[in-house]
């Protein structure tokens, strides 16, 4: 049975209270730590799921409240509702995530390993994850699942610290078929160390059991098996040492 436990961090930005989740195995010696941004229904029973699996397997796992301790979406126009501001101001976004960061960093329930810290999300949060990366922030690596790719200003891509890895449904019809190759463009002017992976027959929200939206967001369990393999595949070679 897991030992694995889920907490409450509460802590305020700009005057909004904030009510993040941390996921770890208390006694537990030092760790690394995780970021994970969640997609845009935001904390919830699925990406406590999620974020408890990954802590699972040896890494203690902050879940961002990018929304704020009042929001907490309960259908599709909610979440909509809620994300699409932050998609639209990237400089606050980046603000949300980096403060999610330092309350992983700052917390004293659960030990981290020093230097050992990335970041990953799911749809929105993909695109959160990229965001944190892009701000410079101290990170192994920064890994996208089925997330968009734009920014606002490729020339960000250089502050980049560590490894990048996409990992995309390559029928996902949400994703614009044009930001793939902006996004290789702006990793390569960077000298990123990127990857992307695309996923035949996959669409959006591939992860997310939940997902049954034929041909545009649906569940797609080998998919998933794979991409998560493919995160701890990466996650182990920057973690190394």
């Amino acid at each position: 049975m897991s030992k694995v436990i889920i907490e409450s961090l509460v802590y305020h930005l700009s005057g909004k209270t904030y009510e993040s989740r941390l996921v770890y195995e208390p006694g537990a010696l030092g760790r690394p730590g995780l970021v994970m941004a969640p997609n845009w229904m935001g904390i919830g029973e699925g990406a406590e799921r999620i974020a408890r699996e990954v802590a699972e397997q040896g890494y203690v796992v902050l879940i961002a409240d990018l929304y704020g301790q009042s929001v907490r979406p309960s259908n599709a126009d909610e979440a909509g509702a809620a994300m699409m501001p932050l998609k639209n101001d990237r400089a606050e976004l980046r603000k949300r995530m980096k403060e999610a960061l330092d309350q992983l960093l700052g917390q004293s329930k659960a030990l981290l390993t020093p230097g050992k810290v990335a970041t990953f999300g799911f749809c929105f949060g993909g695109c959160c994850a990229l965001e944190l990366a892009r701000t410079g922030a101290d990170l192994k690596a920064a890994v996208s699942f089925h997330g968009t790719l734009d920014t606002p200003d490729a020339e960000d891509a250089k502050r980049i610290k560590g490894a990048v890895l996409v990992l995309h449904g390559a029928s996902d019809p949400l994703v614009p078929r044009e930001q793939l190759p902006a996004f290789e463009a702006e990793m390569n002017a960077a000298k990123v160390d990127w990857q992307l992976l695309s996923y035949g027959g996959a669409v959006h929200s591939f992860t997310d059991p939940a997902a049954n939206v034929p041909g545009k967001m649906q569940y797609d369990r080998n998919t998933s098996e794979r991409a998560f393999k493919a995160m701890h595949n990466l996650l182990t070679e920057v973690f190394k040492g």
